[in-house]
């Protein structure tokens, strides 16, 4: 039951991020570097995808998918087509992960050692949603910063958890 709640939440922070970028009006607009934020929106995008596509693509799921991390942060001016094909790929991702998870091993150690420790592969995936969502707040002050425009991406809506869970 845990495994399908955590992977709703986890298909439903994807799915912000792709209404996020939606709300961007410009592909500059994503890319705007703004005093005292460490980085733009197209950078967290390429962030979030990557870290999905290779904790829960390549790790998890056996996926292949190779993460280049150090381009997450030093690319710039990638389209918004090609962030929502990022998007997409971690969705399938974050799919491919879940779908190798059982209740039985969310308290065996988690295939990859943070900082020299080894974490429960439980707390590894709240570790990773929390982080998701810190970033997905990021996105959101900074589209709002950048554009003026205070319109919800609906980030925790109620409502979408009800209906996925269903």
């Amino acid at each position: 039951m845990l495994l399908e709640e955590l992977e709703t939440l986890y298909l439903r922070e994807v799915a912000t991020l792709g209404r996020e970028l939606d709300l961007y009006p410009d592909e500059g607009s994503v890319w705007k570097e703004l005093p005292g934020l460490p980085n733009p929106a197209g950078t967290l995008f390429l962030h979030l995808a990557s870290n999905l596509q290779h904790f829960f693509g390549a790790v998890l799921g056996k996926t292949g998918y190779v993460r280049n991390r150090a381009a997450e942060f030093s690319r710039r001016d990638v389209s918004r087509s090609e962030l929502r094909q990022e998007l997409s790929r971690a969705q399938q991702g974050v799919r491919a992960g879940f779908a190798n998870l059982t209740e039985d091993r969310l308290e065996e150690a988690f295939p990859a050692i943070f900082a020299d420790a080894e974490l429960s592969t439980r707390l590894t995936l709240l570790q990773f949603l929390s982080h998701l969502a810190y970033h997905l707040g990021q996105i959101d002050y900074h589209r709002r910063a950048v554009t003026g425009n205070s319109a919800s991406a609906d980030a925790v809506a109620a409502s979408d958890l009800i209906k996925r869970l269903g």
